[in-house]
């Protein structure tokens, strides 16, 4: 049933693509679980003033992320928890070492079924990736320094994870998923009660099935849709209207959107458009491509 709703959510900064910052698409098997696999481009040497902040803001996803120091051969990484809240992220550097950045990002609520435990309290956390995929970072851990492009690491992880996928899986559960598509479908909006009454269970039990195979609560999960649709219109409607989105999305008022939308960003949006639109030289041509549902 996912399978059939087009969810892509947004980064602060979704036009970003550089050598810096390269996204790439999963291959269609993988593509209902992965949203993207991101990192540098290629390796590259680091300066004294190369660690710069970037924004990381709420996009309902989790993510695998590995840090190559090519000089010394050695692999660190972490596993990054789905966030309610934005943060700035800072990458420790050291001056005339050759480094990449490579990363896999999940769906909240897929990653857990290539996972070897439960989610359950990993919401803001950074976890070691062994903690949760020691299968995949025993595997990808000693290839990884031999690779050079974004392109070649993403292959290698893709052959891996479909091994997993044929090998097995933890089994998909049904209730999250159908309660996911009712989150989706009516873009965050519905209260929990109605959720749980979608899918014939107690909204207690809903929850615990949600700390268990997402991390969070499916409250706080729509609320975390709901801002990302919301996301998507202020970057792609050219005649953006906050009272049409207040409608749209079932806020109270202004107000409540506007404070939602700070609270999840950290920044008003205003700010928010013009950091997403920095360097973006012809903004029709990104708004022409279909992104999120």
């Amino acid at each position: 049933m996912l399978k059939e709703m087009s969810y892509r959510p947004l980064t602060a900064t979704p036009f970003q693509q550089n050598s810096l910052h390269t996204e790439i698409l999963p291959c269609q098997p993988l593509s209902s679980w992965i949203r993207c696999f991101w990192g540098t481009e290629q390796p590259i040497l680091q300066t004294a003033d190369s660690n710069t902040a970037t924004l990381v803001i709420p996009d309902t996803c989790v993510d695998i992320i590995y840090s190559i120091d090519h000089t010394e051969h050695t692999v660190s990484g972490g596993f990054c928890g789905i966030n309610d809240h934005s943060f700035r992220a800072y990458q420790d550097t050291i001056p005339g070492h050759l480094v990449s950045t490579f990363a896999i990002r999940f769906y909240a609520w897929s990653a857990c079924l290539f996972a070897e435990d439960s989610f359950r309290s990993t919401m803001n956390t950074y976890h070691e990736i062994g903690s949760r995929f020691h299968w995949l970072d025993q595997a990808i851990c000693p290839i990884l320094p031999e690779l050079r492009t974004i392109q070649e690491m993403t292959a290698c992880a893709e052959k891996l994870l479909m091994e997993k996928a044929e090998k097995g899986i933890r089994k998909e559960n049904e209730i999250v998923n159908h309660t996911i598509y009712h989150i989706l479908k009516n873009k965050g909006a519905l209260e929990v009660s109605a959720l749980a009454r979608e899918v014939f269970v107690s909204s207690r039990q809903l929850e615990r099935l949600f700390h268990d195979y997402v991390g969070i609560t499916p409250k706080k999960l729509s609320n975390l849709i709901r801002y990302q649709l919301l996301w998507r219109d202020i970057l792609y409607e050219p005649d953006f209207n906050i009272l049409n989105a207040v409608y749209r999305y079932g806020y109270t008022d202004q107000a409540h959107l506007l404070h939602e939308f700070r609270r999840y960003h950290s920044m008003n949006i205003q700010s928010a458009r013009a950091l997403a639109l920095k360097g973006v030289e012809n903004i029709q041509d990104v708004r022409s491509q279909p992104v999120i549902i």
